[in-house]
């Protein structure tokens, strides 16, 4: 009789226990749903220090709270301010490339983190951690064909970028007086050097995005004015046979943008004819 009594008492303290911790993991989700409630409304008001506070608390209180982690990022965030190169507000975007970053630990497909890290990363000037972020994605066989495609197309257009820089400048890029554009080798030897790794580089990497998806209309487009840069370097060799080659590539590169933007707008009209209230 008393074994019995013993085992019901047991029980019964162990069902006191689990509903008294049960009871305090809601207490501590309830209260930090009122301090992600505090955050946001800081944070209309525009104090976003004590908003980053309510936050973060919310996610000491409840660390397996989703939402808490993108509030604290997209706070940081707003405190940035582009363009202002003082060290401390430099590093206020820094704190926020790792906020969003401890997003993407627990939620990889949050696209907002990913694409807010690259922003903040261009925003500072950061270009090598850029590009290793942006090849990071185009690397990653776990992303869709789609999101690497997106990733390489983007790379292909920083090395756009790269050559397109040297070779508008006057002293390359030189015009005639009937007004034909001719292209000349830049003065430093490295600046050649730069143009063509950019654009042998950037030219692999769109290929790779379109074979990746061969509907991204940015991959495309990029590899078109790569195709006119490689045209460029081929005149700086006096190379006229190339340079027409590459130029008759980018026409049909161009084509194929073109038409893919023909597309995208016609879809876009489509949508919001969808949406517009009918007469």
């Amino acid at each position: 009789m008393r074994s019995s009594q013993s085992r019901i008492c047991g029980i019964a303290i162990l069902v006191l226990l689990v509903s008294g911790g049960a009871g305090c993991t809601l207490i501590s989700k309830v209260r930090a749903k009122n301090e992600l409630n505090e955050a946001a409304k800081a944070y209309k008001e525009g104090h976003f220090e004590q908003a980053e506070q309510h936050a973060k608390r919310a996610l000491d209180l409840d660390p397996t709270n989703k939402t808490a982690p993108i509030f604290i990022a997209r706070i940081v965030h707003q405190q940035y301010k582009p363009g202002v190169d003082q060290p401390d507000n430099v590093q206020k975007a820094r704190d926020a490339i790792e906020a969003y970053k401890r997003v993407l630990e627990t939620d990889p497909e949050n696209d907002e983190a990913f694409k807010a890290v690259s922003v903040l990363y261009s925003a500072v000037k950061d270009e090598e951690n850029l590009r290793a972020w942006i090849t990071k994605r185009a690397t990653d066989s776990t992303k869709t064909d789609a999101k690497r495609a997106e990733a390489y197309a983007i790379l292909a257009g920083k090395d756009w970028d790269c050559s397109f820089k040297i070779t508008e400048q006057p002293e390359v890029k030189v015009t005639a007086a009937e007004g034909k554009v001719n292209y000349q080798k830049p003065q430093a030897p490295k600046d050649f050097e730069m143009i063509q790794r950019c654009v042998t580089r950037g030219l692999e990497e769109a290929e790779t995005a379109i074979k990746f998806d061969s509907n991204n209309e940015s991959a495309w487009a990029y590899k078109t004015n790569l195709l006119i840069e490689a045209a460029k370097i081929a005149k700086m060799n006096n190379d006229a046979n190339n340079a027409a080659q590459y130029e008759r590539q980018a026409q049909v590169a161009q084509q194929r943008a073109t038409a893919l933007a023909n597309e995208r707008r016609k879809k876009e009209e489509a949508a919001e004819a969808a949406q517009s209230p009918t007469p």
